[in-house]
């Protein structure tokens, strides 16, 4: 019986090998791919989500982003929405889109010299951009948010950059607050009100409901992006440059909340310039 079993294992043993042999490619002859750098933008359809359950999921967390304040506000301190920066549900090229962001993480963010993924990305704004606290990363919430940034990164390849991510690339200038009172007075208050506080309309751009000060849109440079491309909303991308950094300038130069911690960004050096606070490697370094 011995024998007949060692013949039978053999047998298999033999057949697996020729199986390994015949079907099986040495990986070691294939050619190295091409690491992808840059893709087109294109934003997935919901037809593509066959699996009701899931396509239920990013359904949620779409809502969530379009109504954070209402939807979670034991963690947003503001008046602001996610799509309040992310234009279009995070669909529109140059607006901030999520498009292709999934794909993206991990990755190494100077801010807070570490490797982040997509949970602490989508926290910090709650702590920022929103003025309000994380979320527990494995939440339904944070998971529905996150399915519908997976959904939108449909087919890209994993570390591609989009064309269309992020803002309008604009030359840097230092803008002037008081040419930013007159073109804010006369573009953007029938929005944001003559103090910044916000109306039914649009978001507050200062003051105690808006964005603190460690967010990304407190910096000028961002604020000007922003503003040049998708500011008025009744007409977009009619702003000079020029106008662009003066209302930034102005904006950003009104109180806001203050954030916690925030002389502990760019711990290892290489804040922006236009970052409005000091950090500890700064003033070490100085």
């Amino acid at each position: 019986m011995v024998v007949v079993a060692f013949v039978i294992v053999g047998c298999r043993a033999q057949k697996v090998e020729m199986i390994r042999d015949t079907a099986v490619t040495d990986v070691s002859t294939l050619p190295e791919p091409a690491p992808v750098r840059r893709v087109a933008f294109r934003v997935p359809s919901e037809s593509e989500v066959t699996d009701s359950v899931v396509l239920a999921s990013i359904r949620r967390g779409r809502a969530l982003l379009r109504n954070t304040r209402d939807s979670l506000p034991r963690h947003v301190g503001n008046r602001l929405q996610c799509v309040s920066c992310h234009q279009g549900d995070g669909t529109v090229k140059l607006a901030m889109p999520w498009v292709g962001v999934y794909a993206r993480f991990p990755q190494y963010r100077s801010r807070a010299a570490a490797t982040q993924i997509i949970e602490d990305r989508i926290n910090d704004c709650f702590k920022r951009s929103m003025n309000g606290r994380p979320l527990v990363p494995e939440s339904r919430n944070m998971r529905d948010m996150v399915a519908y940034m997976a959904f939108l990164s449909l087919g890209y390849p994993v570390g591609a950059e989009v064309d269309g991510q992020g803002l309008p690339r604009i030359a840097p200038q230092q803008g002037d607050s008081a040419r930013g009172s007159a073109v804010f007075a006369s573009k953007c208050i029938a929005c944001h009100g003559p103090k910044g506080q916000g109306t039914d309309i649009a978001p507050p751009v200062w003051g105690r409901y808006s964005y603190n000060i460690g967010a990304g849109m407190a910096r000028v440079r961002t604020a000007a992006a922003f503003i040049k491309g998708w500011m008025p909303q009744n007409a977009p991308g009619s702003l000079t440059e020029t106008e662009a950094f003066d209302v930034a300038r102005y904006i950003n130069s009104q109180p806001r909340p203050d954030f916690k911690g925030k002389e502990l960004d760019w711990p290892k050096g290489g804040a922006p310039p236009d970052v409005a606070y000091r950090t500890r490697r700064v003033s070490a370094e100085k």
